[in-house]
């Protein structure tokens, strides 16, 4: 009779396989797709998944330099795949050898260790986004020239960092999709981390394809600020449940950055864009700016910032009625003995029941009543 090996390998192109192993496998299409240059009947295609298409080239003025600027089109589809499945091989490498090994030391429960590696996940991504786009901004004239959000529309040129912002953007949330079945994520938790996904992808695509990257790289920053530090305060709650001074900051914020993009879009939609020289819309130009799709924007971007301040507020309530029902518990626990009323013992008495304050045994009473 032989030995039953513990770990048992699942079988191959299982769920399970596909699970423990989708790493490899979408590392081996990336490097597929890699070796493709080194062929010169398969590098123009490989080419098309790894660099950035559509250059421009152009010259400011006549004795200045010629700038190579980007469009999009129809091939940043397979950028963002290219992309996406990097997205994925550095996803599984920040939660092996780094988040795996703080759950180890940490010895959470099955909820708070999958609300970890979310945290975790998303905290280097937004510290990454938030540095990236702040470097992008300072080359910017917003800091000066708050107009520079609709001068010049249609903005269908770009520089090479804020084109390849966007594809690692939409990249990312996209490669968010799949990682809900590589890391096996509760099915009460696939709706809540569905509703933002898709948000993203739908408010960060519209930006890049209607030519508004200036409005949505100004948007992002604050909103990646503010998730950074909600995420980071809950991995430090983790470790100590007694550090929570970052979620106050943080309701701050969020405050404040739900206020901000409200202004800066009824001020690009509502004021800017109607005031532009260029009106209409052509698809062949890249121009959209007609009153029917601003109004979509702008109504698309309240409700957005609706429906984050409605899952705030109710985030708070609930945290509030906690803390007040973990109070009342305290107090209760802590509350010393209540001593019988003079009523009691007026009752206690009347119906024969009286307590005596002898502490001794019964023996001894009836000793001394012989």
């Amino acid at each position: 009779m032989g030995f039953r090996k513990k770990n048992k390998s699942p079988p191959v192109l299982s769920h399970e396989f596909v699970i423990q192993n989708h790493a490899d496998m979408v590392s081996c299409v990336a490097m597929i797709i890699l070796l493709g240059l080194m062929f010169e009947v398969t590098a123009k295609f490989a080419i098309m998944f790894i660099t950035i298409q559509y250059n421009v080239t152009q010259s400011l003025d006549e004795r200045a330099e010629q700038v190579n600027l980007y469009q999009y089109g129809p091939k940043d589809m397979a950028t963002v795949f290219f992309y996406l499945l990097i997205a994925v091989i550095l996803h599984a490498l920040i939660q092996e050898y780094i988040l795996d090994k703080m759950n180890r030391r940490l010895h959470l429960s099955k909820t708070k260790h999958s609300k970890f590696n979310e945290s975790g996940q998303l905290a280097a991504f937004y510290l990454l986004s938030f540095i990236w786009g702040c470097s992008i901004l300072t080359a910017e004239e917003f800091a000066t020239n708050p107009t520079f959000l609709w001068e010049g529309y249609p903005h269908t040129h770009m520089v090479f960092q804020v084109k390849f912002f966007y594809i690692c953007q939409i990249a990312y949330w996209l490669h968010a999709l799949p990682e809900l079945y590589f890391q096996k994520v509760r099915k009460e938790d696939i709706p809540r981390l569905l509703y933002y996904i898709c948000l993203y992808v739908f408010h960060i695509t519209g930006a890049y394809i209607l030519n508004l990257h200036r409005l949505g790289l100004v948007l992002l920053i604050p909103h990646y600020l503010v998730e950074l530090l909600f995420h980071a305060s809950r991995l430090f709650y983790f470790s100590d449940e007694n550090k929570q001074k970052g979620f106050t900051l943080w309701a701050l914020l969020f405050v404040i950055a739900r206020l901000l993009t409200l202004t800066l879009s009824v001020l690009t939609f509502g004021f800017g864009l109607p005031r532009a020289e260029n009106q209409g819309f052509s698809l062949a130009k890249g121009n959209f700016n007609v009153l029917t799709i601003r109004m979509t924007c702008l109504a698309a971007i309240c409700l957005t910032q609706a429906w984050m301040m409605w899952k705030f507020i109710n985030f708070q309530l609930k945290k509030w009625r906690e803390h007040s029902q973990s109070q009342a518990s305290k107090k209760k626990a802590f509350s010393p003995k209540s001593k019988p009323h003079k009523k009691d013992l007026a009752r206690g008495s009347a119906n024969g029941v009286v307590k005596s304050d002898d502490k001794t045994s019964p023996r001894a009473r009836k000793a001394k009543a012989s």
